[in-house]
């Protein structure tokens, strides 16, 4: 069965990257919680589906930097597999997983999944579609922490994530980005050019091996 795209479609699955779909689950342990992971490989949700090492990557640079997250509004943009997101909702936050439509069944899983024996400390996490650039506006902008991992991919959807974090961090939020430094899809150009317009961006930890980079950002007042 093939995968139709509009021709101006942003976000495009790519159909070649898995001919057949299939389930995998996976156990991590991550800062002291662990976590039951399924994704589903498959075209229907392409480069959403598997949890990438940037997402990994940030979960431990959480853990080990201590970054407070009990309590806080959190939002995760490109959630994909959730890993992210439902750590931070079982160390506390108040957490809001965003992506497109096809990928919210597979976070609802893992967030049934994740259920913590005595329930979330402190609230069940939400699951709502967030396209960038284009639904921004219906989401508030009263966030702490905005988390992005392995999102900066897609040129030509870098402007719409500006937009959107713009929108979300009107209030003060930290933005920290885990993100694999692809030269082919010019992923050093969001940093330098991109997010620099708008916001203060300082590169807090990477991983030279796997040429992973995790920014902390937050919105620009002198604009």
């Amino acid at each position: 069965m093939s995968v139709t795209q509009e021709e101006d479609d942003p976000f495009p699955v790519d159909v070649s990257l898995f001919t057949d779909t299939f389930c995998q689950e996976t156990v991590y342990r991550l800062v002291g919680q662990e976590l039951k992971i399924r994704q589903v490989f498959g075209a229907n949700l392409g480069v959403a589906a598997p949890v990438w090492d940037a997402a990994l990557f940030l979960c431990h640079y959480l853990g080990e930097q201590s970054v407070e997250l009990s309590g806080k509004r959190v939002i995760e943009l490109g959630a994909g597999t959730g890993v992210v997101g439902i750590l931070a909702a079982r160390l506390g936050a108040v957490v809001t997983l965003t992506d497109l439509p096809s990928v919210l069944p597979q976070l609802a899983d893992n967030v049934s999944a994740n259920i913590p024996s005595v329930g979330w400390p402190t609230a069940h996490p939400t699951i709502l579609p967030l396209a960038w650039g284009q639904d921004h506006q219906n989401f508030p902008s009263e966030w702490d922490l905005v988390l992005c991992a392995d999102i900066i991919y897609l040129p030509e959807t870098y402007p719409l994530l500006l937009q959107s974090l713009t929108h979300l961090c009107k209030s003060g939020a930290l933005v920290y980005l885990s993100s694999k430094m692809r030269k082919e899809h010019k992923t050093h150009d969001f940093f330098e050019e991109f997010l620099q317009s708008r916001f203060h961006v300082e590169l807090v930890n990477c991983d030279h091996g796997q040429n992973i980079h995790i920014y902390k950002a937050s919105l620009r007042k002198d604009l």
